[in-house]
């Protein structure tokens, strides 16, 4: 197991949310956590960059609603950059990738 790194930093398009790591069960709190003491602006977009993400599981999956979520209610909106292939396969199976707007990686996000 790969303990969860989550930083951030702004982009003049809002902020972005860099997660490495295991996104699972005893992490995803963090991730909320983190995701929910964000100022959002409507209009803003919330990029959540998976760039380094080695594990997620459905209470990871769980945090990524939660932060679309967040998103939403602020007018804003939420994209997930550079997600891996194990992670995007599991969104497909359950139809979370027409839920979520993916990019290849964060600059393009």
């Amino acid at each position: 197991m790969s303990p969860l790194s989550i930083t951030d930093r702004n982009a003049a398009t809002g902020p972005v949310v860099h997660v490495a790591g295991d996104l699972d069960y005893t992490h995803a709190p963090a991730l909320r956590q983190r995701v929910e003491g964000l100022p959002l602006r409507p209009g803003q977009r919330l990029v959540v960059d998976l760039t380094g993400l080695e594990f997620c599981d459905s209470s990871g999956i769980t945090a990524l609603l939660a932060a679309r979520q967040h998103a939403l209610s602020a007018g804003a909106d939420l994209v997930l950059a550079a997600v891996p292939s194990n992670t995007l396969r599991i969104l497909a199976i359950v139809g979370l990738d027409r839920v979520f707007t993916i990019h290849p990686d964060a600059p393009t996000a």
